[in-house]
């Protein structure tokens, strides 16, 4: 599945089918250049002069469809050079409170500027990511084509991260930083030799995956009557030489940031939306449509949707080219071993060992999925793509402005300042995404209809819906899970995310077969996007039992303050957006539909949101407060 396009695994981020089927960003970088000298602690987080230790995160690495990554969202490195923040301190009496950002002293643009930026082309990746994939539904509907176009898009990304994905996105970094710092050539050698090594393993992996194809899509769909392993085979030979693609992307995503430069790597994804959207432009002028049975390799639909969606994955790699070659950077691959290209050889198996894990819990959805109901497996998609909308575009921004606090708290040993630093990012992360998680569960069918009720009638749009209301509690537990990983990447643990993974997989596998076995095959659909989304509240739980056993205590009481009042608005919020979808629904003439979806959605979410900061506001939900003082003082400047 390709990445935000997929964020994932692999969560932000990703090729095509990224951000729309699976989640993905990059596994964290654990190491590179010695930690800087500690500094006496504060125990304020809004004053703390923060030490960046790493380099602005990875956008990610693919268009916005939902692909592998998404489900196992590589996290983003941390550069170990040290860059002083101070804080601001106008802004800091404005919002008067721990919420304030640091100000970089320094007159070079700032982290949370920088990643403004990115945020920006995350945001746009992921807008043009769920456009293609809305245009691929009203092209060939929720059907057995989508379905086996989604698994063989899954397998691209899935190879990619198990083969050298997590290296080249997050521990390779601070090695090229080092290279270029350290070797006299300014690591020109050390690049070639990095070029040809992941050179191999690419060319390899990709071959080999090609001769494997069938197995790898029987893997994925087994022997059901209801999918079709020979149209995936044949979209997967098409589609399986983006591994090539992807790995290039990453590589040169790599070297751009060991150059702090990061634009082109968070804008790449767009090239590769845009690319796709084109592609599905010309499917739809073709006459016909696509054979199903039988299946020719020489179908002209075939052809021009596996071909252009690679053609998408290329250009996201080529994009960056310009860029990197006005770094002077050498592009002429020289065989031979570099010792640092095996220095992080442990640290590497564990987070391949999460990938691989976050895989099998894929693959055990997508087997039951298959084997139901003719296009179950893209409407889960859907509804995993919808669901990292919020995420993607908040919960990512919170992140990107909590990291560099909780890794220099890390680096100096303060673990009461890290804990300071993770409950303001759960917290902020509750204020922002529960409201939304609440909207999206009363207002599930409306969305769906809005967004899908134009090509496959309205009883596969009607289960998409109430999949996404029975499912959309999941938002919120993600993105804490999210942040628990990154509190363990800044103490340089890579080993505890994998065992959570394995704990989440375990449980995932166990409630699929579950599913497989208890509900009928029209609801297999809605148990397996239950599934995913009740195993991410399995993970925050594990990751605060973990967290709690090395840190300490995490301010669970002030955590469960916030989330206890903003549960409250929430529920109350949610369920007026309902009363308003459903007098709509009552008071406008017609069937359901897109028009009457909108309306709801508009209406209804409008309001439901409203009220929920409304309700929220009343309560004095302190990490909104900020905000309410922002706009209360410029409605008495009126």
């Amino acid at each position: 599945m390709n990445g935000d396009n997929r964020t994932g695994a692999l969560g932000s981020r990703g090729g095509p089918g990224g951000e729309d089927a699976h989640p993905t960003e990059p596994l964290p970088r654990m190491t590179g250049f010695p930690a800087p000298p500690t500094s006496a602690p504060n125990t304020d987080a809004s004053d703390n002069a923060a030490e960046l230790t790493q380099p602005i995160p990875t956008v990610g690495h693919g268009p916005g469809n939902v692909r592998a990554e998404q489900h196992t969202e590589v996290i983003p490195s941390v550069d170990d050079r040290a860059e002083r923040l101070t804080p601001d301190p106008e802004t800091a009496r404005a919002q008067g409170d721990e919420t304030s950002e640091p100000r970089h002293s320094g007159g070079k643009k700032s982290l949370l500027k920088a990643s403004g930026s990115m945020a920006i082309a995350t945001l746009i990746s992921r807008i043009t990511g769920f456009g293609w994939k809305l245009v691929l539904a009203y092209t060939i509907g929720f059907s057995v084509a989508n379905d086996s176009f989604t698994v063989a898009n899954t397998l691209p990304t899935s190879i990619f991260e198990l083969l050298i994905g997590g290296v080249l996105t997050s521990v390779i970094v601070p090695v090229l930083v080092r290279a270029q710092k350290s070797d006299a050539d300014g690591g020109q050698e050390y690049v070639r030799k990095l070029l040809a090594a992941s050179g191999l393993v690419l060319v390899v992996g990709t071959l080999v995956s090609l001769l494997a194809a069938p197995g790898l899509v029987w893997l994925y769909m087994g022997d059901s009557d209801k999918a079709n392993p020979e149209l995936a085979t044949a979209f997967a030979y098409l589609l399986l030489p983006q591994i090539l693609c992807y790995g290039a992307s990453a590589l040169f995503g790599a070297l751009l940031q060991s150059k702090q430069i990061f634009g082109p790597p968070a804008w790449a994804p767009v090239m590769n939306n845009v690319v796709i959207l084109a592609t599905l432009g010309v499917y739809t002028m073709l006459p016909g449509e696509l054979t199903v049975n039988p299946v020719r390799m020489t179908d002209a639909h075939l052809l021009t949707l596996g071909i252009g969606v690679s053609c998408g994955v290329l250009a996201q790699a080529c994009v960056q080219l310009p860029a990197l070659r006005r770094t002077g950077l050498s592009f002429i691959p020289r065989l031979g071993w570099d010792s640092r290209l095996s220095e992080f050889g442990g640290m590497t198996l564990w987070m391949l060992g999460y990938v691989g894990v976050s895989q099998v819990g894929l693959l055990a959805l997508s087997r039951v999925a298959t084997a139901a109901d003719p296009g179950a497996w893209s409407i889960y998609n859907y509804v995993w793509m919808l669901l990292q909308l919020p995420y993607g575009v908040i919960g990512f921004s919170v992140m990107t402005a909590i990291l560099p606090r909780m890794s220099a708290a890390a680096a100096d040993g303060d673990n009461e300042r890290m804990v300071g630093d993770l409950s303001l990012g759960n917290r902020l992360s509750t204020v922002s995404l529960l409201p939304i998680s609440a909207v999206m569960t009363a207002l599930g069918v409306p969305i769906a209809m809005a967004l899908f009720s134009v090509r496959d009638g309205i009883g596969s749009v009607e289960q998409l819906g109430v999949a996404l209301a029975i499912s959309s509690f999941g938002v919120l537990p993600f993105a804490i899970t999210m942040m628990q990983m990154r509190a363990f990447y800044a103490l340089k643990d890579a080993r505890t995310p994998t065992l959570i993974m394995v704990v989440m997989t375990v449980v995932k596998v166990l409630l699929a077969i579950g599913v497989a076995g208890v509900l009928p095959e029209e609801s297999a659909v809605l148990g397996i996007t239950f599934t995913n989304s009740f195993t991410f509240v399995i993970g925050s739980l594990v990751g605060e039992f973990w967290l709690r056993t090395r840190l300490g205590p995490l301010g669970t009481r002030r955590f469960l303050s916030t989330l206890g009042r903003t549960l409250v608005a929430s529920v109350a919020g949610g369920a007026l957006a309902w009363l308003v979808s459903t007098g709509i629904d009552t008071v406008v003439p017609g069937d359901a539909g897109a028009v009457i979806g909108w309306l709801q959605v508009v209406f209804g979410g409008t309001i439901g949101l409203a009220a929920i900061f409304g309700v929220m506001w009343l309560l004095r939900v302190r990490e909104l407060q900020p905000a309410f003082n922002r706009i209360t003082g410029l409605l008495r400047r009126r």
